[in-house]
């Protein structure tokens, strides 16, 4: 039996019960005020929509977003949750609207109605505050602050009705999901043990052994990409899922692993980022979350193991799912083997000339910072450090972005 939702037995998804349903509902919303969406927004909302996000079934008001900001719960204490999860506003627009308005949910980027909301609040916060409690700086430099502080100056609450899943359907058929759909698929295959491995880089080497260790644990493995907006050096989404499908389908058993993707954007928020991923996976029905080096991190602004370690300060009771909490994981040429810092004796870093060839050393840390800046600069990529077919597949990649 899987694991019941976040903080309740189902899941509350916000979508009609039918395509004619929703069809009726989007005539009727071409009629309503827009209220415009950034691309975290849009995310959210798909989130919200599908039950991701479960129990929350719109934004978040004023005293959960500050309970959120500062003690990592909403605001009756009933529900951890680590991140607020708002839309902004202009003071022109907020001034404009009546409350209980019901508006329509506008993807500026892709000319979309994505969905309706019912105004229930409308309230100025600090930007700040925010910033500070859950990315723990305000420097403009981190990718989460900027969004934040580049925000609207009032917030809006109230349920949320989705009426599209915007292009990830079609953009990433076989890979995108609902909750509902992997709880679907897990109950086939007859497992009741789900590891999810986050990912949002192109699965290298590293992930790979991950991946094999949770296999030896749970019945299975899920690999879940993230599948909206991450940094401008990022790779895109669809050869991310590209170069992770050629890995998962030729060096995993497939009894024992599936791919899933969502529509969260990146927040870059560590520790907290990791207890929402949690949650969200929780939602999609995995009893265990992967919890490598730097998860969710973002520059040097995190201990290596912060996100480790927030899970063993709230309650045992606050989630169903547990942390996997593993070590940071490298080649060992003198192991000859993969290895982790807890595993391997040899300390001396690995020495790899321009062609990617081992000059000497022990230990090839892997990341996928590392492997973006190989493939950028069009270096060698050792053999050791990812699987050919993906190597392939990004090194296309950057020659084609190199002749734009």
């Amino acid at each position: 039996m899987l694991v019941v939702p976040h903080s309740q037995n189902y899941l509350t998804s916000q979508m009609p019960k039918n395509n004619d349903e929703r069809a009726e509902k989007l005539k009727e919303a071409e009629h309503l005020r827009r209220i415009p969406l950034t691309s975290r927004e849009v995310s959210d909302v798909i989130m919200i929509g599908i039950g991701a996000f479960t129990p929350l079934t719109g934004f978040m008001g004023k005293e959960d977003w500050k309970s959120s900001c500062t003690s990592l719960w909403n605001a009756t204490h009933e529900c951890l949750w680590p991140i607020p999860i708002t839309l902004s506003i202009s003071k022109n627009l907020a001034s404009s609207i009546i409350k209980n308005e019901k508006v329509a949910l506008f993807d500026v980027e892709n000319k979309l109605i994505l969905g309706t909301m019912i105004i229930r609040e409308s309230y100025e916060y600090d930007k700040e505050f925010e910033c500070n409690r859950v990315f723990k700086t305000v420097d403009l430099t981190h990718p989460g602050v900027a969004k934040v502080m580049a925000q609207e100056p009032i917030n809006v609450a109230g349920e949320v009705e989705l009426l599209s899943e915007g292009h990830y359907p079609s953009a990433f058929p076989g890979v995108y999901q609902t909750p509902e759909q992997a709880r679907e698929s897990f109950e086939i295959r007859k497992w009741s043990t789900v590891a999810a491995l986050q990912l949002r880089n192109p699965m290298h080497n590293s992930h790979l052994y991950l991946a094999w260790i949770a296999m030896e644990i749970c019945d299975g493995v899920y690999v879940h990409q993230l599948l909206g907006n991450l940094k401008d050096d990022d790779i895109p989404a669809n050869i991310r899922t590209s170069a992770v499908d050629a890995v998962v389908k030729r060096y995993l058993n497939q009894d024992h692993v599936t791919i899933g993707g969502f529509p969260l954007e990146m927040r870059y928020a560590g520790p907290r980022e990791a207890l929402l991923h949690a949650i969200i996976r929780q939602n999609y029905g995995c009893s265990h979350i992967i919890i490598g080096r730097d998860h969710a991190g973002v520059g040097k602004y995190y201990g290596p193991f912060d996100a480790q370690n927030i899970f063993r300060q709230v309650p045992t009771d606050a989630l169903q799912i547990k942390a996997l909490p593993l070590d940071w994981t490298f080649y060992c040429y003198k192991c000859q083997a993969m290895a982790s810092m807890k595993t391997c004796p040899h300390e001396e870093p690995a020495q790899i000339n321009d062609e990617g060839v081992y000059c000497g050393g022990a230990r090839l840390l892997l990341s996928g910072t590392l492997l973006r800046k190989l493939l950028f600069e069009n270096k060698g990529v050792p053999a050791e450090f990812s699987k050919p077919e993906a190597i392939e597949i990004l090194r296309n990649y950057y020659a084609t972005k190199k002749k734009a």
